[in-house]
């Protein structure tokens, strides 16, 4: 519907922000209905190898306590989340050594057991981890791009390939997968036009899952000094994303939330249609910071998914009974 240049400048106007987010409200409504789904999100470790200058996980922060959790651990936490009705569970880590191959096929054939959908997000791996996963019972990965700016890639993420990236991408679609990726905004020497190239390679590899937030700095990181990302750029990039791509998934992202009050309903009404609720135990959760100053669940995981019921139906929409697969209506 846009071409680049029109991208560029709709991010750069502000003064048709009402209507863009309006019309990405309907096509939501149309093309994925108006039920928001619901993913139990999981954090079950916070090691990691890499040196992503944004991150608090990074393997370079020391003042970080680090945890694991163990398989039979997280089966139990995701046995929880089913049994509160989610249709759902999100595993999610850093790029940690720990969990092979064969230990996270184990993880994912006993949560399938369970009945939920499964989705990873846990980074780097090679082809044939990614058909084991699969082959395991995985029916979505989100990896994100984070910015399709090749230099700025290079800058975030010492010791990593942007071409390994989008290789991992490619066989996450050849094998299947509901595939997902997204991007920070508000990264420091990220351009407009970049943000514009973003959005058009989320259509370009047709997306089934975008998720974007604002980027927040960490205090114990090399980007702790810069300022954050502006919200309504954001949730912009957020809003184009859903006209483009029509009926992919958008979650409302906790870093909306964590810069706005409501910032997950806001999103909620400019083109998201899932939410992930964090039911990752209290023994764990503060120590996943991947930025500082995160929007705390509940400490109980039904109270949390009851809290986040009463704000969904404040704004008129409903819970999807579903897994939620793209293009699923409810």
């Amino acid at each position: 519907m846009f071409s680049k240049d029109e991208i560029i400048d709709i991010l750069q106007d502000n003064k048709a922000n009402s209507e863009i987010f309006e019309l990405a409200d309907k096509t939501r409504a149309k093309y994925s209905g108006n039920a928001v789904h619901l993913r139990a999100l999981i954090e079950f470790s916070n090691n990691c190898k890499c040196f992503c200058k944004y991150c608090g996980l990074r393997c370079e922060n020391k003042k970080l306590q680090r945890y694991r959790m163990q398989p039979d651990e997280i089966v139990s936490t995701a046995k929880t989340a089913v049994g509160a009705g989610y249709k759902t569970v999100v595993l999610q880590s850093g790029e940690d050594a720990f969990f092979t191959r064969d230990i996270m096929c184990k993880i994912i054939e006993n949560i399938k057991k369970l009945g939920p959908a499964v989705t990873l997000s846990i980074g780097e791996r090679s082809k044939d981890d990614y058909k084991a996963f699969k082959d395991a019972g995985a029916d979505r990965y989100l990896l994100r791009i984070e910015t399709t700016d090749k230099n700025l890639y290079k800058k975030m993420h010492p010791h990593m390939d942007f071409e390994n990236r989008l290789k991992c991408l490619k066989n996450l679609k050849e094998l299947g997968y509901e595939t997902g990726t997204g991007c920070l905004v508000g990264l420091p020497g990220q351009t407009i036009e970049s943000l514009a190239e973003d959005i058009l390679f989320f259509k370009e590899i047709d997306a089934d899952m975008v998720g974007i937030g604002p980027f927040i700095p960490h205090p114990d990181t090399p980007l702790g000094d810069f300022s954050h990302g502006n919200f309504h750029l954001a949730l912009k990039v957020m809003a184009l994303t859903r006209i483009l791509l029509k009926n992919v998934n958008i979650p409302a992202t906790t870093a909306m939330e964590t810069l706005k009050p409501d910032g997950r309903l806001i999103a909620l009404k400019s083109g998201a249609n899932v939410v992930m609720p964090n039911v990752t135990s209290p023994l764990y959760i503060e120590k996943y910071e991947i930025y500082p100053g995160k929007a705390a669940p509940a400490d109980d995981i039904i109270q949390t998914r009851t809290e986040i019921e009463q704000k969904i139906s404040s704004i008129g929409r409903t819970i999807s009974l579903g897994c939620g697969f793209r293009g699923e209506i409810s």
